[in-house]
């Protein structure tokens, strides 16, 4: 294949640049799905918008070609926190930024599926490509789930994505088989009791007290009820209780997340919090109410699919080009795709080369950026996989 050129690669910066300026959350991605489509319609290729009316599917196909499709996932959402950067295309919008590199994804599909469209018309493309722009992949339990009931799977015999990784360097990729990234759910738990008087707490149920053993106990209980190498963790973000110094409240709620490792203890996982939560909330006479918001499994990638990307960008970038990499605690969407069809994600290197001076900016930060020559890596890496697979 020959290298990105030079125009496309600067289209695809300035496109990735205009996604970052104007960013937009879960299913409302109504603009980041019209200017994904317009651009595919002007290569000469028929985009589908998804039914829910963002997102959007597009097929390459060789002539002729009817066989199993190669699908190749991006996601169109940002998140709702600030972007703090001072660079001509920070965000326009406040308290939205693509602060997760979702803007990059997009461009290195589009890339992709341009560069593909052309080998098409050339007569050098060898199989059909399913190119899948998806939303709300930061909205638990992951805009995958309407995706793949609108269809977006049919005829796709095997997937792939890419990740932005600020620890990794631009130019390279980290991979592994098996599992990648961590579950991750939600927990919303409301606590109950009879308040008073702080002098008299023996007549209450004193439920500061109990929200602080269950923010405590329960993490500590559920470690010891699974086995620790599956790694169930969870963590508090809220806790909130009370209006003032003397008085014992009626109500307590906390939030936070449970992260896991192994797919078959997130299975459980549900049961194992609920006995943890009742348990401890009933030392303190205390009643729970808890609500399980199921959010994603682990991204487990399927060991061909791994090599496929690893040979792919050998092929392109040298054996260099691809390092290890560690599961993450965090979660991911595309899960939910390799319970249907075999899969992988890599993690595409965001991390300006050789500055070690350079501060890093990870994920979900307000001033989160990338080296943009990712872009043209990622495609040359799609592009290649496609090729060879």
């Amino acid at each position: 294949m020959p290298e990105l050129d030079d125009e496309l690669r600067a289209e695809l910066i300035a496109f990735r640049r205009d996604l970052h300026m104007h960013p937009e959350l879960g299913n409302q991605e109504v603009r980041t799905t019209a200017v994904v489509k317009k651009r595919l319609e002007r290569a000469g290729l028929a985009p589908r918008v998804l039914g829910s009316g963002t997102g959007l599917v597009c097929d390459v196909r060789p002539p002729g070609d009817t066989g199993p499709l190669l699908g190749l996932r991006a996601d169109l959402d940002a998140l709702p926190i600030p972007d703090t950067k001072t660079v001509p295309y920070a965000s326009t919008i406040p308290g939205r930024a693509h602060a997760c590199g979702h803007d990059v994804h997009t461009a290195v599909v589009l890339g992709a599926g341009l560069t593909l469209a052309r080998l098409a018309a050339e007569g050098r493309l060898r199989r059909g490509v399913r190119l899948l722009f998806q939303p709300a992949e930061e909205v638990l339990p992951g805009g995958a789930q309407d995706a793949i009931e609108h269809g977006v799977l049919d005829g796709v015999a095997r997937i792939l994505a890419l990740h932005c990784d600020p620890k990794v360097d631009a130019g390279r990729i980290g991979v592994r088989t098996g599992p990648i990234t961590a579950a991750c759910d939600r927990i919303e738990i409301r606590l109950a009791g009879a308040g008073g008087h702080t002098a008299r707490p023996h007549l209450t149920t004193d439920l500061v007290t109990a929200a602080a053993r269950v923010a405590v106990d329960v993490p500590a209980l559920v470690a010891r009820r699974v086995d620790t190498r599956a790694g169930m963790a969870i963590t508090w973000g809220r806790l909130e209780t009370g209006h003032a110094p003397n008085v014992i409240p009626q109500s307590a709620e906390l939030s936070g997340t449970m992260r896991c490792l192994d797919i078959e203890a997130w299975r459980t996982a549900p049961d194992v919090v609920h006995a943890a939560v009742d348990e401890v909330a009933a030392l303190y006479r205390a009643k729970s109410e808890l609500q399980y918001i199921r959010g994603v499994p682990p991204v487990v990638n399927d060991a061909a699919s791994t090599a496929l990307l690893t040979e792919a960008m050998v092929s392109r970038f040298g054996a260099g080009s691809v390092e290890p990499t560690q599961q993450s605690l965090g979660g991911e969407d595309f899960s939910w795709y390799l319970e249907h069809v075999p899969g992988a994600m890599a993690r595409l290197g965001v991390r300006p080369p050789g500055d070690a001076s350079a501060t890093p900016r990870d994920i979900h930060q307000g001033d989160f950026d990338v080296d943009e020559s990712a872009i043209g890596v990622g495609v040359e890496l799609l592009v290649e996989a496609a090729q060879l697979s």
